[in-house]
């Protein structure tokens, strides 16, 4: 069918990265906890006005 589709997901980030398997594992480490912190301090702030978590109809 399709090659690609036999390929685990992001296998295509490690095929990426330059250096041996340490060096792969350090960067994909960075690279997910940076895309965490970005996560946490820019993105969400933004929606939290947009998303309804402190307004609890339960008990009412």
């Amino acid at each position: 069918m399709f090659p690609e589709a036999r390929d685990p997901m992001y296998g295509w980030i490690w095929r990426v990265i330059p250096g041996g398997i340490w060096v792969k594992l350090v960067t994909v480490l960075l690279l997910s906890s940076l895309a965490g912190v970005v996560l946490w301090y820019v993105v969400f702030p933004m929606l939290e006005p947009h998303v309804p978590l402190d307004q609890v109809t339960v008990g009412r």
